[in-house]
């Protein structure tokens, strides 16, 4: 009865309710969270939000701080402040922490890449998208068979010999085609710019 009637006295002044908790009354203790929980869960979602659209870190943090405003109680002297400023300090430490960790959980460490990124930006990509295009238009320009050639030594990256292979020349002769085709795509490469 005496803790009911110290939690109720002066506005709820939790200084007496605390003094009790502090000299280990298991009745003052159980009133003293009763009346504190509800307060540090308020200012634990006010101060940390909304998080996926719930409040289940704030209510994590706001359990944390009444655990540790119970392991601190032993250590607890009314210097005269109100006990809610002894509270309040102990949460907002808690939700630096959490803060801090939340930053630190933004980025998990198996999303980070090991070195930089080497892939292609979006402009990049673009600039090889149009480079592509138009050479596939100049080879579409070029007769047959000096766009199977080119596609064979330069896209495919077969050798003279391999080509001549595949076309039925000489390794001499494929060298020479492959000028040819190569110096017909730059004189038509020249064109287009000019144009």
């Amino acid at each position: 009865m005496r803790v009911l009637r110290a939690a109720n006295e002066d506005g709820g002044d939790l200084r007496e309710l605390a003094n009790l908790a502090v000299q280990g009354d298991p009745g003052a203790i159980e009133v003293l969270i009763g009346e504190v929980r509800p307060m540090i869960v308020r200012y634990c979602r006010a101060r940390l939000g909304r998080v996926s659209g719930q409040y289940h870190i704030a209510d994590d943090v706001a359990q944390e701080v009444c655990i540790a405003v119970l392991s601190a109680l032993p250590r607890y002297r009314d210097m005269g402040r109100p006990f809610a400023s002894f509270v309040f300090g102990i949460a907002s430490h808690k939700i630096a922490d959490a803060l801090r960790s939340a930053v630190r959980a933004a980025v998990p460490t198996e999303d980070l890449p090991d070195g930089p990124d080497d892939r292609p930006g979006p402009e990049e990509t673009v600039v090889r998208y149009i480079e592509a295009q138009r050479a596939r238009d100049l080879l579409t320009r070029l007769p047959d068979h000096q766009r199977e050639l080119v596609l064979l030594r330069v896209v495919a990256g077969l050798s003279a010999e391999e080509t001549g292979n595949v076309l039925g020349m000489s390794a001499g002769a494929v060298r020479v085609a492959q000028h040819r085709a190569l110096a017909r795509l730059r004189a038509m490469a020249r064109e287009e710019s000019i144009a």
